[in-house]
């Protein structure tokens, strides 16, 4: 298990203090396997408190893990097949996002996602995640291509943000994210959205409209990121872990503001320390809501969405 945040330092010590006692006991052939069971022991109590006690900030850091999977490490794990489908058909194809039809369970869907990137290189090819108009475009296009096909429609939310270049907003950033949320809400079958890392302002929303919108555990979902909220009000980004807390960004906070429809909980540390196991459950979760939604008559599938929708939020009229 790889430590890399400074909260996690009683779980890094306890994982030593595990290792240094294996060494002795392969190198003096001493039994040490009571020493061993103790520390284990302590060592899952610990991660039991750190990780049940996360603040916003320490949720932020987990979702950016390096190593947590990205959507074509789910569809790796998680289907069948998958035929990944590309460009917009008017400017490219945008290395951001990417999807296609793929079989769950035996079932035909189409999958979008946010793609960040596994290492230096393929981070700046997917450009860290950040979508230009046109990646929106041809995540409308599919679903839209789904549509006509009549096979569900799954996202996989995971992003800074839409790319903010000037480039894209001459190119209609606001505009095609603006058209995808009103597709989205009248698209004319099953939408699922799962948030499986950063969920940051439009960026995220270009792909979130959908009947059953989850968060993993340790995601987050905000207008803004901390450090951006931080650098406007505090004219620096040293408050950031004040504004992770005050933008309510975790999937309790978003839960219980009925923003979203449930949170898919993670492996002990994170989705990445057990990426099958995380891409199981989300698996199921896909599988369960299918049968349900498949159900229900369009209309009144749509319906549901969009009063969903409406309902978020509250309007003080003075």
């Amino acid at each position: 298990m790889e430590i890399s945040f400074d909260f996690e330092k009683p779980v890094a010590d306890l994982m030593h203090q595990i290792e240094k006692v294996k060494q002795v006991e392969d190198k003096t052939k001493v039994d040490m396997t009571a020493t061993v069971a103790e520390l284990e022991t302590k060592l899952q109590q610990a991660k039991l408190q750190v990780y049940s006690n996360l603040s916003g900030w320490q949720k932020v850091q987990i979702s950016r893990h390096p190593n947590r999977p990205y959507t074509l490490q789910y569809i790796e794990m998680m289907c069948d097949d998958f035929i990944e489908l590309h460009g917009d058909r008017t400017v490219k194809d945008d290395k951001a996002i990417v999807g296609g039809f793929a079989s769950i369970n035996g079932e035909t869907v189409m999958l979008i996602g946010h793609q960040k990137g596994t290492n230096t290189k393929l981070r700046q090819y997917r450009n860290f995640g950040m979508a230009n108009p046109e990646g929106y475009r041809k995540a409308l296009r599919l679903m839209k291509l789904a549509e006509k096909f009549n096979k569900p429609v799954i996202t996989f939310i995971d992003t800074p943000g839409a790319y903010p270049g000037l480039e894209a907003e001459e190119r209609g950033q606001g505009e095609a994210i603006a058209r995808n949320l009103l597709e989205m809400s009248v698209l004319q079958v099953p939408v699922l959205c799962f948030v499986v890392g950063e969920g940051a302002s439009g960026g995220a929303l270009g792909i979130g409209v959908g009947d059953r919108v989850y968060m993993l555990e340790n995601t987050w979902y905000s207008v803004i990121s901390p450090e951006s909220c931080s650098s406007i009000l505090w004219r620096s980004w040293d408050f950031k872990e004040r504004a992770a807390d005050k933008l309510k960004l975790t999937s309790e906070d978003m839960f219980k503001n009925k923003l979203i429809d449930g949170i898919i909980p993670e492996p002990l540390g994170g989705a990445h320390h057990d990426p099958q196991k995380m891409a199981d459950t989300i698996k199921a979760r896909i599988t369960e809501d299918l049968a349900i939604l498949r159900k229900k008559e369009i209309n009144n599938l749509v319906d549901e969405r969009i009063a969903k929708f409406r309902g978020m939020g509250v309007v003080n009229e003075i």
